[in-house]
């Protein structure tokens, strides 16, 4: 049988979730949506079995909002996606951020699954992770001696593996107010049309000089083993002439990027030309 009795604390703000933290062993996980924890703890995973405390920093107002300040957009890490997807600046500004969190779940589960938990868990398959990956995001990260700010490239360490340390957290996504003349998508592939997991996701930034690219982001989640930037693929893209002969060229290049990173799989002969496809696809529609 499962044991899945754990003891809840529950800090009333920021500095009295890090004293906990202090104190706490790897016994002791975070709760903020609990979509993970919870679930894994229930479902026996290997991950949570030894998991006998959490901290549920739901009630903390410092970890929740979000603003635009000194051409930053700070989102609060235990900021839901029900929330991001109401949000206005979001919309206006971070229109990727909103495609991929409205594609989470069932509704029930977007109004619990927290922005931060996405890429703490730092699952294949987290869709937000390549539309922050594309705005250039960071994450403040607190314990209570330090606070620290890293990429959340740099962050990502591998599948369910982070750069977060024992005693920290989380805090806040920071990422760069884009500039108003970028055009770009989000798009994800499941099984199903919707409460679906990702077999595939993609997002694109393009910045264009009349036809000619002058700046292009690129990002993947599900297809690579963790969510990730192509900067050698970008480069290849800088300062040529949006033709379709280009973007055929451009979606090859991306199953050669992708086929690199996982090797040679049995879902290969399937994956490589639906990313090819898809990434075309993607182009297209940001060309028009």
């Amino acid at each position: 049988m499962i044991d899945i009795m754990c003891e809840v604390l529950t800090p009333e703000n920021l500095t009295d979730a890090l004293q906990l933290l202090a104190k706490a062993d790897s016994t002791t996980k975070i709760l903020a949506g609990g979509t993970d924890v919870v679930v894994g703890k229930t479902q026996g995973s290997k991950r949570f079995a030894d998991t006998v405390t959490l901290i549920d920093i739901n009630r903390i107002e410092e970890l929740k909002g979000i603003f635009e300040k000194d051409g930053m957009i700070s989102i609060g890490a235990a900021t839901t996606f029900s929330e991001i997807c109401k949000s206005k600046l979001v919309e206006e500004k971070l229109p990727l951020l909103k495609k991929a969190s409205s594609t989470i779940g069932s509704l029930q589960i977007r109004n619990r699954a927290t922005i931060a938990g996405n890429f703490v868990n730092n699952a294949p398959c987290a869709d937000t992770v390549p539309a922050l990956l594309v705005y250039d995001a960071s994450i403040e990260i607190k314990s209570q001696a330090a606070t620290r700010n890293i990429s959340l490239q740099e962050f990502l360490q591998g599948p369910y593996k982070t750069q977060l340390q024992q005693g920290e957290l989380v805090t806040r996504i920071l990422v760069p107010t884009p500039k108003q003349n970028y055009a770009g998508d989000f798009y994800k592939l499941g099984r199903r049309r919707a409460v679906a997991i990702s077999r595939l996701t993609l997002a694109v930034l393009i910045l264009l000089n009349g036809k000619e690219i002058a700046d292009i982001k690129i990002a993947s989640g599900a297809v690579t083993p963790i969510g990730k930037r192509f900067p050698k693929l970008e480069e290849f893209a800088k300062g040529k002439v949006m033709t379709d002969n280009l973007l055929r060229d451009l979606s090859k290049k991306m199953g050669e990027e992708v086929l690199a990173v996982t090797g040679l799989r049995w879902s290969s002969d399937y994956k490589l030309p639906v990313v090819q496809q898809m990434f075309y696809q993607l182009l297209k529609g940001i060309e028009r």
